[in-house]
């Protein structure tokens, strides 16, 4: 993968889903694979883990503001979001417009 930031989610044993970001997801997954330090603690122990869903977030910025939203979804939109069935974009701009509204 090229430089820059990265969203992921990982689907655990149990069928929980766990959201992260990260300039190498190979790497991360591998980490979290492992279970040893470097692994989120969420994730020690739920293995085996399966990495659903990845995608280029630009920035830490980005990928930051992506990953909040992300975990603020519900399980069946992120399950949505998995099967491709829902549009990042949709996410995105729903969450604008609620934040805009608050203003």
């Amino acid at each position: 993968m090229s430089e820059g930031w990265y969203l992921y989610l990982v689907r655990c044993r149990n069928g929980t889903l766990y959201t992260g970001i990260t300039t190498d997801v190979a790497r991360r997954f591998a980490e979290h694979q492992e279970g040893g330090a470097k692994a989120a603690r969420y994730l020690r122990g739920k293995g085996p883990l399966e990495l659903v869903y990845t995608m280029a977030a630009g920035n830490r910025a980005v990928a930051s503001a992506l990953e909040c939203r992300i975990k603020n979804l519900t399980r069946a939109d992120k399950q949505s979001l998995i099967a491709g069935k829902l549009e990042l974009s949709a996410v995105i701009g729903s969450a604008e417009k609620n934040n805009s509204e608050q203003d």
